[in-house]
């Protein structure tokens, strides 16, 4: 199995304009895609497949259905509180120091969430950039309301930005980055905003 034509499509889908998005397609194109997925596949469940099937959803979402991924929880974090704010997530980290294809100089990987979620306020030292393949989700940066945002748009949170996510009716798919200090030592989570 090869990420080679993933990991051209995702080149593709990001913007060099964006100093984040530029690194992450540097690294990208020099990472030696021609790994063996050693390991048990775990399929997305229907809500992130529907979604991903959906007219609007970006194109590139075929090829990441067909891909067979182990898609679990992330574990930023080992918190009990974010443990628990976790189950209703996917992750799969392409390039990074705990990715497919390592590398020391970013994060990049897929990430989802299920329909009626919400994933709280978290803070790190990593600048960082969602950007949504499939579905719908609502984004909180720093003090400002949630933002709905779809297929094609972007929520970006510079270093330390307070930031948190929450779905309603729909899952959705995206593929992140992060950039600068990208270790988890000084990842926070710390729950539910209020409102």
């Amino acid at each position: 199995m090869t990420l080679s034509r993933l990991f051209d499509e995702l080149c593709a889908i990001l913007c060099e304009d964006y100093t984040i998005e530029a690194n992450a397609i540097k690294a990208l194109r020099k990472a030696d895609a021609e790994i063996d997925l050693k390991y048990q596949s775990s399929p997305l469940s229907a809500p992130f497949l529907n979604v991903m099937a959906q007219a609007e959803a970006h194109p590139i979402c075929d090829l990441i259905r067909d891909i067979p991924f182990h898609w679990v929880p992330p574990e930023t974090s080992k918190d009990p509180l974010y443990k628990q704010h976790s189950h209703f997530k996917v992750h799969v980290e392409l390039l990074g120091p705990t990715g497919l294809v390592p590398s020391s100089e970013v994060r990049v990987g897929l990430y989802g969430m299920l329909p009626y979620s919400e994933y709280g306020i978290r803070t790190h030292p990593a600048e960082e950039t969602y950007f949504m393949l499939a579905g719908n989700a609502f984004w909180k940066r720093g003090d400002d309301a949630y933002e709905q945002l779809f297929t094609g748009q972007r929520s970006y949170h510079p270093s330390m930005m307070p930031h948190a996510t929450r779905t309603e009716d729909s899952a959705f798919m995206s593929v992140y980055i992060w950039d600068g200090d990208i270790s988890t030592d000084q990842y926070r989570y710390v729950g539910i905003p209020e409102e």
